[in-house]
């Protein structure tokens, strides 16, 4: 299963991408599809930004909460993020993640290279 994201890029703070990730399957299997950030030179740590259930539940890092949004589309195996707004800072990899989550801590996941996301000042 390959996750190929897109749509990252260099943006003045303020403005705003949609980053997109097309899995190779079909992505109704997967019980949830997340975004999660890492910034370039820190990979160590790696930060939830949103996630959808294929029940269609949303979250979000409290901090972007109205200024992100996460879809998925199981029909076209694709999965959104649309980043309103955007803060400048380090440069960051959004990375696509897609899995089974089993309970308890317990899940399955696939990740894709991701894609870079620099916001200028």
């Amino acid at each position: 299963v390959q996750l190929v994201e897109s749509g990252g890029g260099l943006v003045q703070a303020g403005g705003s991408l949609r980053l997109s990730c097309v899995v190779s399957e079909s992505t109704s299997r997967f019980n949830f599809m997340r975004w999660v950030r890492q910034e370039v030179g820190n990979e160590r740590e790696r930060e939830l930004i949103a996630g959808r259930t294929r029940a269609g539940a949303t979250n979000y890092k409290d901090s972007l909460k109205g200024r992100f949004t996460c879809s998925r589309d199981d029909a076209k195996n694709t999965m959104h993020l649309q980043t309103e707004n955007l803060k400048s800072g380090k440069t960051a990899v959004y990375c696509c993640v897609a899995g089974m989550a089993y309970g308890e801590g317990d899940e399955y996941s696939l990740w894709g290279q991701g894609v870079q996301v620099t916001v200028s000042s």
